[in-house]
């Protein structure tokens, strides 16, 4: 089965002790490629410098709403001109977190919205991260877009799900689909169809239901996948991986 992580952490400690290993894996894995997503600056500059060393890994640059509080205040400066790094292809992870509120709301949304507009400029697609904020989510969304992106690890209702298909988004499907509660988010795979969704991982976080309680890898994707094509009733896998290359520009 041929896969594709579209959200990763593999610069994060806790692939320290064999992040070459995994790396070195990805073709047995059948791993086309992943999308190595940063959380903040710092983060930016250890992706983009991760994507230089393997051809299958490409990266984002931006700042997570936990981190929206500590931009330097140059920061949109500095994302723009990593940017320009020709492995970046979206800024992210960005968006609103109001589960955690490690930053204030008000905050968040004046970073998301700058980040979004930076986007818009640089005319790359986005990764959002949104978390009991849905509402106000997609109304800067819908106020700022249109843009190309994927609603990362979406956790939102049928509601949600079809209001950001027709806004143009992508849905992230990881793990979580494999959890034998979550109900809701198979019946939203069934609803919206593979033509709208793009998998991912969020490793180290959110294992798949075989894996809970470890460290997540980006070869458990095929779990999800294994996931959808049952829910949808066919193989659908090459049909989520150009779903992948369309959204970031990929051709590998």
């Amino acid at each position: 089965m041929k896969i594709v992580d579209t959200h990763a952490h593999l610069h994060m400690k806790h692939f320290n002790e064999d992040r070459e290993k995994i790396i070195k894996n990805f073709e047995n894995d059948g791993i086309e490629f992943i999308v190595n997503v940063a959380t903040n600056i710092e983060d930016s500059y250890l992706c983009i410098d991760l994507s230089k060393k393997y051809e299958r890994i490409f990266t984002t640059v931006g700042v997570h709403p936990h981190d929206s509080s500590n931009v330097p205040d140059d920061y949109l400066g500095i994302l723009e001109k990593l940017a320009k790094n020709e492995k970046v292809v979206a800024i992210g992870e960005i968006g609103l977190d109001y589960y955690r509120n490690f930053s204030p709301k008000e905050v968040q949304q004046k970073v998301f919205a700058e980040q979004l507009m930076l986007a818009k400029d640089l005319n790359l697609p986005v990764v959002v991260h949104v978390r009991d904020a849905y509402e106000d989510a997609y109304s800067i969304l819908e106020m700022i877009g249109p843009f190309n992106g994927v609603i990362h690890s979406f956790s939102g209702d049928r509601e949600y799900a079809l209001k950001f298909v027709k806004l143009g988004f992508y849905l992230g499907i990881g793990g979580p689909l494999t959890y034998k509660k979550n109900q809701q988010l198979r019946d939203i795979v069934r609803l919206v169809g593979e033509e709208n969704i793009v998998t991912e991982t969020d490793c180290p976080y959110l294992p798949p239901q075989p894996y809970r309680g470890k460290r997540n890898e980006p070869s458990y994707v095929k779990y999800v996948v294994e996931e959808i094509n049952k829910l949808i009733g066919e193989n659908v896998s090459e049909k989520l991986i150009n779903n992948a290359r369309e959204l970031f520009g990929v051709n590998i």
